[in-house]
């Protein structure tokens, strides 16, 4: 009797420590911190995938975290997500088996947060518990719902001449004060959309209050999910905003949601990757940027679009910050290619009043032939051809060498233009939806016939 009660009890044992094997991660091999500049971490002594999580550990306790984004040799080099103030040479550096992932939910609508997913705005806890994989999943290119149908972002300009379409990606180019955070708050306001996800990457941090106070209001937040990383956090976490942001996107798109995503911007999460990328001896290519920023890049704006047949959608607007007003910077280059049209924003255009800030000739919608009717695209040309047929003759104009009568197109596209710059213009709290601005459209240039001076007058 004794001896079957110790089997008894050495099988009981053996069954509880099997039950615990499955959840086992084994031994833990720690390394210690060998170098610190900068802000990459050079470790030995551990093992750890790239992307992998781990504690950094000093004497007293403190830790913070790191993740591994690189390695040479037995080294592995990781980069803070957080302030590294206080960490000490030879502090422990312990692998934790996790990769970075999004914590998503409906209670995500209506707040804001940092690059972390952690709350900002002071209203306690978020009720968002579904994990979501930060680096996103790929969806088949020939499974994606092809983009049919228009999007209202109440916007006259944009809706006439630049149609966009639900699942299009577009690049808002612009230089600094030229008011592209002005028409980001009025397509936030203004878009047909379910849920509306706004990153704030690297921007200033006074710009996230005003933004969310000014420009957003309480009516566009209600719908809204912030993600705000202003431009003192490091480069990793503000990589990770940007993620987070996409990867809360595409969470309500496959809730069958049509979301709008807008992203400011695109610039500032590629000069992270820079910075990243050449901390840990990347050799720069163009202009500094070493060639993961370009890798990076499609990556994550290929996460955005339509997802399968029937499903829901992203319209994702990404700007782009041409530095020095230069339309041929690296990365205004890089995202031309892989957006699906730009809308360019004018300093030259701004500086004379002219708001939104348009420049027509420049600016191009790929997918507006494919959701718009063959007489919304030949009054959209004519428009152009006039507006431009001024542009190119405007000095001449502007000078008095014209002269009346020596040209029937030119003196059609002098009457026309009070009318043309009328229609391009438009208030920050004007909402024009996509019928109306058709409508507006067609009035000036009805279908199949010459455009009549009177009506332009």
């Amino acid at each position: 009797m004794p001896e079957l009660n110790r089997n008894t009890l050495w099988a009981r044992r053996i069954a509880g420590i099997a039950d615990r094997l499955p959840d086992s991660r084994g031994f833990v091999v720690e390394g210690k911190l060998t170098r610190m500049v900068g802000l990459t971490l050079e470790a030995i002594g551990c093992r750890a995938a790239i992307g992998e999580i781990c504690d950094v550990i000093n004497a007293n306790g403190d830790s913070i975290e790191a993740e591994v984004v690189g390695f040479a040799g037995e080294s592995i080099y990781l980069m803070p997500t957080g302030d590294i103030r206080g960490l000490e040479p030879d502090a422990r550096v312990a692998p934790t088996g996790r990769v970075s992932e999004a914590v998503v939910g409906a209670g995500l609508l209506g707040r804001i947060i940092d690059g972390s997913g952690q709350a900002l705005d002071g209203r306690g806890p978020i009720n968002a518990h579904a994990l979501w994989p930060l680096d996103g999943e790929s969806i088949n290119p020939l499974a994606r719902d092809p983009i049919r149908q228009p999007l209202d972002v109440g916007i006259r300009a944009i809706n006439s001449l630049l149609s966009v379409g639900r699942g299009q990606r577009l690049g808002l180019f612009a230089g600094s004060g030229v008011g592209k955070s002005v028409l980001l708050g009025m397509m936030t306001r203004y878009t047909n959309a379910d849920v509306v996800v706004v990153g704030l990457i690297g921007e200033r941090g006074r710009e996230v209050k005003e933004f969310v106070d000014n420009i957003l209001g309480e009516e566009g937040l209600a719908r809204s999910v912030v993600v705000a990383v202003p431009a003192d956090q490091p480069p990793l976490r503000r990589m990770h905003g940007a993620m987070l942001a996409t990867s809360i996107a595409e969470y309500f798109r496959d809730q069958g949601k049509q979301v709008l995503l807008l992203m400011d911007s695109l610039t500032r999460y590629a000069q992270a990757q820079r910075e990243i990328g050449l901390a840990i001896n990347e050799p720069p290519a163009t202009k500094g940027y070493p060639p993961s920023v370009f890798a990076k890049l499609p990556q994550l704006v290929e996460r955005a679009g339509n997802g399968d047949k029937g499903g829901g959608s992203i319209t994702a607007f990404y700007t782009v910050l041409a530095e020095g007003d230069d339309q041929n910077d690296p990365i205004a280059d890089a995202a031309r290619a892989i957006l699906d049209g730009h809308i360019v924003l004018s300093r030259r255009i701004a500086e004379s009043g002219h708001y939104p800030a348009i420049d027509i000739e420049a600016s191009v919608s790929r997918a507006m032939n494919e959701i718009t009717s063959r007489e919304h695209q030949q009054a959209a040309r004519e428009f152009k051809q006039l507006y431009s047929v001024y542009q190119q003759n405007r000095d001449l104009i502007s000078v008095g060498a014209y002269e009346a009568g020596s040209d029937d197109q030119i003196d059609l596209a002098i009457r026309a233009m009070p009318s043309l710059r009328a229609f391009l213009q438009q208030t920050q709290d004007t909402q024009v939806d996509l019928q109306q601005s058709l409508q507006e459209l067609m009035t000036m240039f009805p279908p199949d016939t010459p455009v009549p001076a009177e009506q332009l007058s």
